[in-house]
């Protein structure tokens, strides 16, 4: 043994009684109801007692039910020297028992001593305890030595059975409370991912969506403090409603995605270039199903990707490829180029950055820059 088994206590979930089972309870009970039993019968039975007798008789046994609960109280707490004075203090009460007649009481005070001490104290203070509790036990005991021998071990060991048996009940409530926590911990996590998940989608949707409404309806203010003509101020609030209308329908393709409702990826492009002049779209490879998040992260960047073409390259050709391999999907978004839309300083909401924290959130890579035309933007993510 090393010396930290020797100098450790045992747990605080070992020697309290919080996690005990019902039976376990029942029989511990039992098991005192039974000691004290014997402790009164024993004393109080005895022809020998009368007048001041009983009273001693009855202080004796008080003072050992304190002195019991206070060493239970001690050695829950780990305090050494006050659980070896109570220790000290229950044999004492057997010793001057056992010297005024109550012999049983006595036998029956070191037993439980013995046992207790074995259970609940560092070994390093239990084994002294304990020779001393049976020493004493042994000398007043008048059976047979071989009897006596057999008894004292016995009680020893059954002592250190319920010091083992304590120390297993704790590692199983320190592991269940682990357990606990980390299911706790984790529940938190996906909580926070979630909230996360659907802020990014909040932001997603709304940000580009409703920066190019107030630009349009600052464009139609302007205007009408300038006195422009009515379609041209007009002009400007159908484009504003226009964009209030994309907005509500991703608004919605955002919660369908949030409770698993989304519709096939492939026809979300197919409807997406739809509603783009000069844009077609390819799937190549073998289809197969997506994560949601990361679905929805294509989703994202392809519609992220076709706003900044409107805004920075209005009628320049588009060209949108989804490619599903082995370990990942591609999908990649090129324009041909073109002069500078009049939303091109409005600001992406989104923009690159958030299509990049979305690709890496999820394992994947983003890239965008220009090529040999005009604008490229690839992405990829883990199948």
């Amino acid at each position: 043994m090393t010396a930290d088994v020797w100098t450790r206590w045992p747990s605080r979930e070992a020697l309290s009684r919080a996690e005990l089972t019902r039976p376990r309870r029942m029989l511990a009970w039992a098991t005192r109801i039974g000691a004290l039993g014997i402790l009164l019968g024993t004393t109080f039975t005895n022809s020998d007692l009368h007048g001041w007798g009983i009273a001693a008789g009855v202080l004796g046994v008080a003072a050992c039910g304190v002195a019991a609960w206070g060493f239970w109280r001690t050695t829950l707490e780990h305090r050494l020297l006050p659980s070896l004075g109570l220790l000290a203090l229950l044999l004492g009460i057997a010793t001057v028992g056992e010297s005024v007649g109550f012999r049983v009481p006595a036998l029956v005070l070191w037993c439980g001593c013995a046992i207790s001490a074995i259970e609940r104290l560092p070994l390093a203070a239990a084994l002294p305890a304990t020779s001393v509790a049976l020493g004493a036990y042994a000398v007043v005991n008048d059976d047979v030595w071989l009897t006596t021998l057999a008894t004292t071990v016995g009680l020893a060991l059954a002592g250190y059975v319920l010091r083992l048996d304590a120390e297993a009940r704790g590692s199983a409530q320190r592991l269940l409370a682990q357990e606990r926590a980390a299911r706790a911990a984790e529940a938190e996590s996906a909580a926070l991912a979630e909230r996360g998940r659907i802020a990014r989608e909040i932001h997603d949707v709304l940000a580009h969506s409703l920066s190019a409404q107030l630009v349009h309806l600052e464009a139609a203010r302007l205007l009408i403090e300038r006195g422009a003509d009515r379609e041209t101020i007009l002009e400007r609030v159908v484009a504003a409603r226009g964009m209030a209308r994309e907005g509500l329908a991703e608004t919605r393709q955002a919660l369908s995605a949030l409770r698993g409702e989304m519709s096939p990826l492939e026809d979300f492009l197919s409807e997406l270039v739809a509603t783009t002049d000069g844009a077609d779209v390819t799937v190549t490879g073998e289809r197969q199903p997506l994560r949601a998040e990361a679905s929805q992260a294509v989703r994202r960047v392809a519609q992220e990707a076709l706003t900044n073409v409107r805004k920075h390259a209005p009628g320049a050709k588009v060209q949108i490829w989804l490619d599903y391999g082995e370990r990942e999907v591609t999908l990649g978004v090129r324009d041909s180029g073109g002069a500078p839309g009049e939303l091109s300083g409005s600001g992406a909401g989104y923009g690159l950055l958030g299509m990049r924290e979305r690709a890496e959130l999820l394992g994947g890579s983003l890239e965008a820059g220009p090529d040999e035309e005009g604008f490229v933007v690839t992405l990829k993510v883990p199948v």
